[in-house]
């Protein structure tokens, strides 16, 4: 290759030596990083949008250096990934074409996995490329020579940004972006994204200010993505969550058979260890070539799945949704869901780990694990035909990363407070914080506010005579450092062989419930609990057939409102006698059976159900919008009908609707039955204060406290080697939230533990918007017997907190046999 060629030929020239052509998208990106203008990129996944901004990186490189502006040796470009499993792969990806248009140029990797001599190596010779994460980004911030080691950094790329737009790692990722920036006020910024709804407003995001001459450039490529369902036989009118999920095993294991690689995606790592297990015994000759790939299995196991998806060597890889990003695995044939994926963005990505490659059709076949997760799976059909994906909505000044931000800089050498504040307020989290927030954070980092001020400890930041505020400090700093990463951190037990060998971690919770001898599912093995030391489990290899599957936080995942309005939408359809696609075929005797025995939900239809048992009076109502808004709707009608009368509920919620159960009657004919009385029990007024008065709010903001504490640096979580167990940091999180309760109501972290229940746990803003949207739908109720199709999974839902597995199974069979009596002809 010519190396005296002008930048943009040279970049033609690696392409076209290949036989490839750039596509146009690309070339923007590339014509627009040449000018110094920031962007986003979306493009569908396998479109090369990797090479759209390394290349425009390179393009910058070569153009400083043709113009005799290359004035520096040292790091030049950052590239931040939200995973530590894509840094790896992403390094490769970058080394490719380094030999022959950068050959002086080295791409390093820094993560919290990199060893201590790697990243000395770093400090010395500074490689001109970094793959690193927003954490170990920020762990650089707060050396005190930062200004020198980052101040030539020309060009930042944030990878997969929709993974980080929607949390504090966002957060931490503009305020970051905003110290660089500082340093070097011309930086070039790129977003990466294949899933997002929301582009100007990610665009936004991500760019704070220096969004003047943001660029927003779409990849579309006729890139082809196929969804389908493996379509039980038999589908029950009555389901219940989880009860097709092991009858589908066969047509799953068939699927497997006819390809040469399949990812087997779940939405839960509980999932995943059953389905990985019930899949090795089914067969056990796929040993060795059956994996399994989740975030809580040991790095060198997780490397090891990877490189042999690539390699081919794997035929199937059970995985969560620690493998739905970035990594390029172009063996996979065929993708397979478990359950409902939840969203139209999460489906997209997972779909295109299939086809990894321009041009390559996406494949991604739905297993449903109950009957009604096949109206979910005829709305993502519905859904991703239209392409509505999900908006990402982005965290609004949350100051506990503010505050961890704070002793950040001073660490890194010390700040100016007026400076900083400027520099802050550029960023789109805080842009609109007030003088009153930041006198408070910066109060809070000097002093420890108005409770701790007599804590010498607390006392973080220090202003000297000249007005810099700097950790006065080398103790603070270290245990500082150390709490960084606790933004993602969770409490969690290392997992390991008696004999030393480390096999992952597991969340404290699910180990305090085992006794000595105990068997449980991890790793794909079977294991039995020995003994927990120092947050360790040691285990043995176990010999029988049964064990309890750990459950991580996080499993959950809500319907998203795009999938929602699309299963409303098929619903609606099949009100008019409109069954079309196979899974609307096969769901057509249910919909029938609800709809003779009570009505058809629908984008304008509201149904309400109650009816009598020996248990008492039950409500079933069926806003489908997703069991986090259903949390808050069923309790704040608790707490209304509660005013009125005397009354205790006990609460059931799906993702379709919930149910209100009373020992005592409830008429709710009286409450419901008329506009008028809907829309008094419906109406948004006093919202905040009714949703706060039915649940135990300040139970809820005191969980939620402690991880602001721990990001805050409140709470210290000990050194390597004296980790301190979960419940030792609620107690010392839950002493602070008591102290600043009695004794400064105003903390502000305080508000943000309320605000973060109500916009995080309970979805306030969407409650709020459901709320105005029940009170214009028709209200269809209903007086029954029994339990509706969709009254049923509500009831074992309930039935399923109550009762042991053995007592719900029998509970469950019972019902069924008295409903199916019911409903026949």
């Amino acid at each position: 290759m010519n190396r005296r060629a002008s930048p943009p030929a040279a970049l033609d020239g690696w392409f076209a030596a290949r036989g490839w052509q750039p596509f146009a998208f690309q070339r923007r990106v590339w014509a627009a990083a040449a000018r110094g203008h920031s962007g986003l990129l979306h493009a569908t996944t396998g479109a090369g949008k990797t090479y759209a901004v390394w290349f425009a990186a390179l393009g910058r490189a070569l153009q400083q250096r043709a113009a005799g502006t290359d004035d520096s040796r040292g790091l030049r470009v950052l590239w931040l990934t939200p995973m530590r499993a894509l840094a790896a792969d992403t390094q490769r990806a970058l080394e490719a074409p380094l030999s022959e248009l950068m050959p002086g140029w080295r791409v390093g990797l820094r993560t919290g996995d990199t060893p201590s001599s790697e990243r000395a190596r770093q400090a010395k010779s500074p490689p001109a490329a970094l793959v690193t994460t927003p954490e170990s980004l920020s762990l650089m911030l707060s050396q005190a020579d930062a200004a020198r080691r980052l101040q030539h950094v020309d060009m930042v790329i944030v990878d997969e940004w929709h993974e980080l737009m929607g949390n504090k790692r966002g957060v931490q990722t503009q305020l970051a972006l905003a110290r660089l920036r500082h340093w070097q006020p011309r930086l070039v910024v790129w977003g990466l994204s294949a899933t997002l709804g929301n582009l100007p407003r990610a665009r936004q995001v991500l760019l704070g200010d220096a969004d003047a001459q943001g660029v927003l450039v779409q990849g579309r490529l006729p890139k082809r993505v196929v969804v389908d369902t493996l379509v039980p036989p038999n589908p029950s009118r009555f389901p219940w969550g989880g009860h097709l999920g092991i009858e589908m095993l066969q047509p799953v294991i068939d699927e497997i058979d006819r390809h040469s690689t399949t990812l087997v995606f779940t939405n839960t790592r509980s999932q995943a260890e059953i389905w990985y297990q019930k899949l090795l015994d089914a067969r056990p000759d796929w040993a060795g070539v059956l994996a399994l790939h989740h975030g809580s299995l040991d790095p060198a196991l997780r490397g090891w799945v990877e490189e042999g998806l690539k390699s081919g060597r794997l035929k199937a890889v059970v995985s969560t949704s620690s493998l739905d990003l970035g990594v390029d695995f172009l063996p996979v044939e065929r993708v397979l869901q478990i359950g409902s994926p939840k969203g139209v963005a999460r489906l997209l990505q997972r779909a295109g780990r299939s086809g990894h490659a321009p041009g390559r059709v996406s494949r991604l076949t739905l297993v449903p694990t109950h009957s009604l997760e096949l109206l979910e799976a005829a709305a993502a059909i519905r859904a991703v035909a239209a392409r509505r994906i999900e908006s990402r909505r982005a965290p609004d000044k949350p100051l506990d990363v503010l505050v961890q931000h704070l002793v950040t800089v001073a660490l890194g050498g010390g700040f100016r407070a007026s400076d900083l504040l400027a520099e802050v307020r550029r960023t789109d989290a805080y842009r609109t914080l007030t003088d009153v927030e930041w006198q408070w954070a910066l109060d809070f980092v000097a002093r420890g506010g108005q409770s701790l001020v007599v804590y010498p400890e607390y006392r973080r930041v220090l202003p000297d005579d000249d007005g810099m505020y700097r950790v006065p400090d080398a103790a603070i700093g270290r245990r500082h450092r150390m709490g960084i990463g606790t933004i993602v951190s969770d409490a969690a037990m290392q997992v390991r062989f008696v004999n030393g060998t480390r096999l992952g971690s597991i969340e404290e919770s699910f180990i305090a419930r085992l006794r000595r001898g105990d068997h449980f599912l991890f790793g794909g093995r079977r294991l039995e609990f020995v003994r927990s030391h120092e947050m360790t489990a040691f285990v043995r290899p176990a010999t029988g057939r049964r064990g309890a599957v750990p459950r991580w936080q996080g499993g959950q995942m809500p319907l998203s409102s795009e999938l929602a309005h699309a299963a409303l939408e098929r619903l609606q359809q099949a009100a008019r006698d409109r069954f079309p696609g196979p899974e609307m075929r096969a769901l057509r005797p249910l919909l029938e059976l609800q709809a003779r025995w009570s009505a058809l939900p629908a984008a304008d239809v509201l149904v309400a159900e109650t009816m009598r048992s020996r248990e008492g009076q039950h409500l079933f109502l069926y806003p489908f919008a997703g069991r986090l808004v259903h949390v808050g709707l069923a309790a704040l009608l608790a707490y209304r009908v509660g005013a009125r009368q005397p009354a205790s509920f006990s609460i059931a919620v799906n993702d379709y609707g919930f149910e209100l159960l009373s020992a005592t009657p409830v008429d709710w004919s009286a409450l419901l039955a008329t506009p008028e009385a809907a829309q008094r029990l419906l109406t948004t007024d006093a919202l905040l204060e009714d949703v706060l008065a039915g649940l135990n709010a300040t139970e809820l903001s005191r969980r939620r406290f402690r991880e602001i504490a721990r990001v805050a640096g409140l709470v210290f979580q000990g050194y390597p080697g004296q980790a301190r167990s979960a419940r030792q940091l609620q107690a010392s999180s839950s002493l602070f939230f008591d102290v600043f309760q009695r004794h400064d109501a105003g903390n502000l972290l305080l508000g943000q533990a309320e605000r973060e229940v109500l916009e995080q746990e309970l979805e306030l803003g969407r409650l709020r918007e459901t709320l105005t949207a029940l009170t214009q739908r028709r209200l269809a109720f209903f007086e029954l017997r029994r339990a509706t199709p969709f009254g049923f999974p509500l009831m074992v839902e309930r039935l399923r907190e109550a009762l042991s597995t053995e007592a719900l199974t029998d509970r469950v069979a019972r019902l069924l046999r008295e409903l199916e009596r019911a409903a026949a002809p």
